[in-house]
């Protein structure tokens, strides 16, 4: 069976170009709950933050800054943080790209890759800074694990997510 190919001039449905994104970092957000793991610690990376920062990476044009907002409660639900952390955390670190990204002329993997490293850093230490706040005895050393998962998982993130764009821009 042939795949298709689009047609010149074609234009791919606007339900597919801005509801695919959405659904994939709510997706991302979902697998550790989806998931049948069970840990003491956090081991599974964060999908649903490397999911957007790739699809803001891949496409910074597509996504406004308050996207984290929505987003982010909807992860701080499906992960069982404290409600608005995530919305918090994912909004500053849009907002820190963005800045970044009006600073520098031009990046490459290596920096969006070292990007991602600060966004993670920072979400998953602000994550066990309010889990704390919340009543949590948990020592920082525990999100090593996850940071470093994260870390090595991120490339292939990035890759599902660039098949998953040239599928949702066919026509």
């Amino acid at each position: 069976m042939m795949t298709p190919v689009p047609r010149l001039g074609s234009m791919p449905s606007m339900w597919r170009l801005r509801s695919v994104p959405v659904a994939a970092v709510m997706f991302g957000s979902s697998v550790g709950a989806l998931l049948p793991v069970i840990a003491q610690s956090p081991s599974l990376p964060p999908f649903g933050l490397l999911v957007l920062l790739a699809w803001r990476l891949l496409h910074p044009e597509m996504w406004p800054l308050w996207i984290g907002v929505p987003l982010g409660a909807f992860d701080d639900i499906m992960t069982g943080q404290p409600l608005g952390s995530a919305m918090f955390l994912w909004t500053v670190v849009l907002i820190g790209i963005e800045m970044v990204d009006q600073r520098i002329m031009w990046r490459d993997y290596w920096h969006d890759w070292l990007l991602v490293l600060a966004a993670l850093n920072f979400c998953l230490g602000g994550a066990w800074f309010f889990a704390v706040l919340g009543g949590s005895r948990a020592s920082i050393s525990l999100i090593l694990p996850q940071l470093l998962w994260s870390a090595l998982s991120y490339p292939l993130i990035v890759r599902a997510i660039a098949r998953l764009d040239r599928w949702r821009i066919m026509a």
